[in-house]
């Protein structure tokens, strides 16, 4: 691996980390506002909000992709708006912590859809990392969960998730991130005004209170978060940014702690330390491992 592409790798980790942090933040944020206006106003307010954004910041971006690209954008968007459909329903009718760990089985389903469907083989070190993800998540949001309604739409937005992550993998490319993300994001928005369709259209945030929420969700945790999401998975195989993605229930029961929602546990701790323990394995002991000859070298030198 070059210097230069391997400076790009951590970068879009450390990318994809923030990303994941900011998804983090949301949680007891969704909770609160799904409590006072229906799920499908929200996610359409949400995403037609952060479309209109992206295409007024990146109207040129999208013009310049080929029409192959712009149908996988809005495909692969099609794919996540259903997603963030399903797992907002799922959450309104479930715990947080219990959402999280469900939300998190993408790292599970996305090595076997990346095997079946683009036959990328993993290394023996990347399913342990993924045993070890899930066991964390376990660890760290579950005190038993009955298999209920909530539990089923939200495992079912996981496999799109799942899906999403794939197919984000194999189309994007370092330079098309801008019109890429900008095109996804129509994609979500389209899905999210069309739920709202048996309801006579979206209505808006009730309060102050919920339009800073639902903003926040728009331009920070939906328009950012996809561009910076669409970059990183240029540069990274998609696994590996799936397995980075676990550490969403990390940060969102950090947030929880912060905000005195939640109180730290020794299942947190444990739970999240597994969860990093396995973004280490796919991500810093590859680089140190690769270090290490020239690192001799020099020494013996």
């Amino acid at each position: 691996m070059s210097g230069k592409s391997s400076r790009d790798s951590g970068l879009a980790t450390l990318g994809l980390l923030a990303v994941t942090a900011i998804w983090g933040s949301t949680f007891v944020l969704i909770k609160d506002v799904v409590g006072r206006m229906s799920v499908t106003d929200f996610l359409a307010v949400r995403f037609v909000i952060a479309a209109v954004t992206m295409l007024v910041l990146f109207a040129r971006p999208v013009w310049r992709l080929s029409p192959a690209q712009r149908v996988r954008g809005l495909a692969l968007g099609v794919l996540y708006g259903f997603a963030q459909w399903l797992q907002t329903e799922g959450l309104a009718l479930t715990s947080p912590s219990v959402s999280g760990f469900v939300t998190g089985m993408y790292v599970v389903i996305t090595p076997i859809l990346a095997l079946l469907i683009f036959r990328q083989r993993m290394p023996t070190t990347t399913w342990l990392a993924v045993g070890v993800a899930m066991v964390g998540l376990g660890v760290l949001a579950l005190n038993g969960f009955e298999v209920d309604l909530g539990v089923l739409l939200t495992l079912a937005s996981a496999a799109l998730y799942a899906l999403h992550i794939v197919g984000l993998g194999h189309w994007s490319k370092p330079g098309e991130a801008f019109g890429m993300s900008a095109v996804q994001m129509i994609g979500i928005a389209a899905v999210c005004l069309l739920a709202t369709i048996p309801h006579h259209g979206p209505a808006l945030p009730p309060d102050t209170k919920a339009w800073v929420a639902v903003l926040y969700m728009a331009l920070v945790a939906g328009a950012f978060a996809m561009l910076v999401q669409t970059w990183a998975q240029a540069h990274m195989p998609a696994t590996r940014a799936a397995i980075v993605m676990t550490t969403e229930p990390v940060f969102a029961a950090g947030f929880a702690v912060l905000l005195g929602v939640d109180v730290l546990t020794t299942r947190m701790v444990g739970g999240g330390a597994l969860v990093l323990a396995a973004m280490y394995m796919v991500e810093l002991a590859p680089r140190f491992r690769r270090k290490k000859p020239a690192e001799a070298l020099h020494h013996e030198v």
